[in-house]
């Protein structure tokens, strides 16, 4: 009776065609039903083809070992039990080979007593090839991202068996991406051949694919390499490295690409805080250590608006609540701003002393206030669905909320100058910056000007917390964190100059992030900071000297 079971099997699978649909629920039947392990290996293989999502369905059940058999006088019937089945009492089950509940004589659903099912067991050997088969049949998935997952990792087990399905989905796949990692698969797999001119062209793919993903299988060659001839030898040996080094500088050239990203999204939030405090500091002579804490109010702005959002609008009001949030940011910085303008900071002018320890306690005295109104554990600030994710170009990731950070510092340089040299407002803060008391003389109401000047750059300042919280952590410690980067950006642009201040957030935020990596993050900061002071002992005016027509700066 099993062999004729068995005989049975092979004639189905062998008439089975690649992705055909209809026997593969006949066929898993029979597997279910069979006692021979051997069979149900070889028969589970024959499954890769099936399309069915009820047949893969069934196999994961397997595997984990929820397939039952329902006896019912000599006939053994697989069934899934439902979520709701009742341990030990009864429910309903439905058949493996119909995807349907078992319904009863009068056309209802028929409930089992839990005695009369008996769970079928599963061993090693087969959930490994239930496992060979769901990842083989992921290769035919309609999602690309599926696809090139399940290449890369039937391509690590490096099995021989599966050449065969990885050249077949390459004939197929029109996918860029897929089709390089069903390449980078099948060379890994070449690997263990037996074969010399196969795993030497399995190394000269590797290496000509720059793949990171066979660079760990590479380097364990060199230990394998003793069981050939002299000749052989040496000459894999030679493309063993070369392949190596390729793929090295490859990796390398992406994590300098991947870091100097980074940088830039870093010196893309340095920048828009710094512009704020670069336009005060050169207009007041004012040393606002409450500017960081500014960059909190804005990241929390943004997360007030984002709670505010999801509380009107359920979860769907997560996806455009941002760009809300970044307006409600500047207004409320800028709000800040304008109330410590009008109560400390006008009383405080030229006196960079004195207005530095009253914007500290300011500064402390925010973080306060924060911590007893959101804690002092840091808040979630989720990013909205059109900034999560990111895209790969050369295997270097580039995250969607970094690249947005970057356009927005850009937009926000251009309105920043197109405010200064294209409006009213721009000219007079130009001529206060550059003599107060000829502007004063001229009809300039130099007092109006510090306060609507003292709310942009508190404004900015918001703006920037806001892009921050899309990257980073926030808290009430979050201004500690930059405000001395913004401040070393003030100082080596140039005190009140734009284009200054964009090269110096450039040149702190990238190499910052390049530096980390080497040296650590507090030595990275160290190794910047002294790099910045022995720049300002040869040039103490930063890159751009501030342009001044009076003796008091």
């Amino acid at each position: 009776m099993r062999k004729f079971q068995f005989l049975l099997l092979l004639c189905t699978l062998l008439l089975l065609p690649f992705g055909a649909r209809g026997a593969g629920r006949e066929t898993l039947v029979g597997l279910l039903l069979l006692e021979d392990v051997a069979a149900q290996q070889e028969g589970i293989r024959g499954l890769v083809g099936v399309e069915d999502p009820w047949v893969r369905e069934v196999l994961s059940a397997w595997r984990q070992g929820a397939v039952h058999v329902l006896t019912e006088g000599e006939a053994r019937i697989p069934v899934l039990l439902d979520p709701e089945f009742e341990v030990g009492g009864e429910g309903y089950v439905t058949l493996v080979s119909t995807g349907k509940r078992l319904m009863g004589g009068g056309g209802a659903p028929l409930k089992v007593a839990s005695d009369r099912l008996e769970a079928l067991e599963t061993n090693p050997k087969l959930r490994k090839a239930i496992k060979a088969t769901l990842d083989l049949g992921a290769l035919g998935a309609k999602e690309p991202r599926v696809r090139l997952e399940a290449a890369r990792k039937l391509g690590e087990e490096q099995s021989l068996d599966y050449l065969s399905f990885f050249e077949t989905a390459l004939k197929q796949e029109k996918d860029g991406g897929v089709r390089r990692a069903l390449e980078e698969s099948i060379a890994i797999t070449r690997l263990a051949s037996e074969e010399y001119e196969a795993r030497l062209r399995a190394v000269t793919d590797l290496g000509r694919l720059r793949s990171i993903a066979g660079l760990s299988f590479l380097q364990k060659l060199p230990g394998e390499a003793g069981a050939l001839e002299e000749t052989r030898r040496s000459e894999f040996l030679r493309n063993v490295q070369v392949a190596i080094r390729d793929i090295e500088r490859y990796v390398a050239a992406g994590n300098t690409v991947g870091t100097g990203f980074r940088g830039l999204s870093l010196a893309a939030v340095l920048l828009v805080a710094a512009l704020g405090l670069a336009i005060t500091f050169g207009l007041m002579g004012i040393i606002n250590m409450a500017h960081g804490e500014l960059m909190m109010v804005g990241a929390y702005g943004a997360y007030m608006t984002q709670g505010a959002f999801q509380r009107w609008f359920g979860e769907s009001g997560l996806n455009y609540y941002f760009p809300f949030g970044i307006l409600f940011s500047f207004g409320l910085a800028a709000l800040v701003g304008l109330v410590l303008e009008r109560g400390i900071v006008r009383f405080l002018y030229r006196r960079p002393l004195e207005s530095m320890l009253a914007t500290w306690g300011v500064s402390l005295l925010l973080q306060q206030v924060y911590r007893d109104l959101f804690g002092a554990a840091n808040v979630q600030v989720s990013s909205p669905g059109w900034l999560s994710g990111s895209f790969v170009v050369c295997d270097v990731l580039f995250a969607y909320n970094r690249i947005f950070v970057i356009g927005f510092a850009v937009l926000t340089v251009g309105g920043t100058w197109a405010l200064l040299t294209r409006t009213n407002l721009g000219l007079q803060v130009r001529a206060v910056m550059q003599n107060r008391g000829m502007a004063a003389a001229l009809g300039v109401r130099t007092d109006r000007v510090n306060m609507l000047t003292f709310a942009l750059g508190s404004g900015l300042a918001g703006v920037a917390g806001a892009c921050l919280s899309q990257i980073g952590n926030v808290g009430p410690s979050l201004g500690q964190s930059y405000i001395v980067d913004c401040f070393m950006v003030v100082v080596l642009g140039g005190v009140g100059s734009l284009v200054g201040t964009v090269l110096a957030a450039l040149g702190i935020g990238v190499c910052d992030q390049i530096l980390q990596p080497w040296l650590g993050a507090v030595l990275g900061k160290i190794t910047v900071l002294v790099a910045i002071i022995l720049f300002l002992q040869w040039n103490p005016s930063g890159f751009f000297a501030p342009k001044s027509r009076s003796l008091e700066g």
